[in-house]
């Protein structure tokens, strides 16, 4: 299931003009899906920051505005060479891997904010959007005439709005005592209060490279060595009698 299953967009958008194209971060392509006119991204996360970037430097025509807050991004170039044999192998295979951890008290720190506000840039800078000529501008707060209305009370004449605003887990088909009192799922490191229900690929379930491929495959070994360390249960149905673990 992991943690990126319905995307979350504000009630106001249902207020923007009929004329305001509206396309959802997980559905973009390429600018060919705009109509021409400004462009405002919402949300100036990893996806946002990539998408504006994505436009701006197709050349056309579109002037494009990046709204919400700055996450932080990392302090060197993410696909260089010295990050390549050096930076990277530090980064994401020892401190995502083993010091940002739910064991650990600066790893529990940086799961709290990175569950509420969102993880730093990895291959945007600021200095790129600079350089591209995109506008930041303050978080997107309402609509005003049908057009998005900023923090700041400034509204934007813009013909496409993208909305790149996040997701929720998506779990309500699940029916189970799991959740806390707030719909939160009640886990730690994949397990939840329920012995039979465990769960694979929740961002920072154990780590911060739970997402990534060498974290997924160490969180798996976790949940699979647990089902089988169980006691066997007899199961009985349609006349078959079946041991499981």
């Amino acid at each position: 299931m992991a943690t990126f299953q319905e995307p979350v967009t504000p009630p106001f958008a249902a207020e923007l003009g009929s004329d305001v194209r509206q396309i959802q971060s997980r559905d973009y392509r390429s600018p060919a899906q705009l109509q021409p006119g400004g462009v405002l991204v919402v949300g100036a996360g990893n996806s946002g920051a990539e998408i504006a970037l994505d436009i701006a430097r197709a050349k056309a025509g579109h002037e494009v505005w990046l709204s919400g807050r700055h996450p932080g991004n990392l302090p060197f170039k993410f696909d260089g060479t010295l990050a390549h044999y050096i930076l990277k192998p530090i980064l994401l295979r020892f401190i995502f891997h083993h010091v940002l951890t739910i064991e650990t008290p600066i790893g529990r720190r940086v799961r709290r904010k990175v569950l509420s506000q969102g993880g730093p840039l990895i291959r945007v800078k600021p200095s790129d959007l600079v350089a591209a000529g995109i506008q930041r501008v303050p978080r997107t707060q309402g609509v005003r005439d049908g057009r998005p209305m900023l923090s700041d009370g400034r509204s934007l004449d813009v013909a496409n709005v993208i909305w790149s605003t996040g997701y929720r887990a998506g779990f309500s088909w699940i029916d189970l005592p799991i959740f806390g009192k707030t719909g939160e799922l009640d886990e730690r490191g994949g397990f939840t209060r329920d012995p039979g229900v465990s769960f694979v690929g929740l961002m920072f379930q154990y780590s911060m490279s739970s997402t990534m491929i060498n974290g997924v495959g160490r969180d798996a070994k976790r949940i699979v060595d647990a089902i089988a360390a169980r006691p066997a249960r007899a199961v009985v149905g349609d006349s078959r009698i079946a041991e499981v673990a």
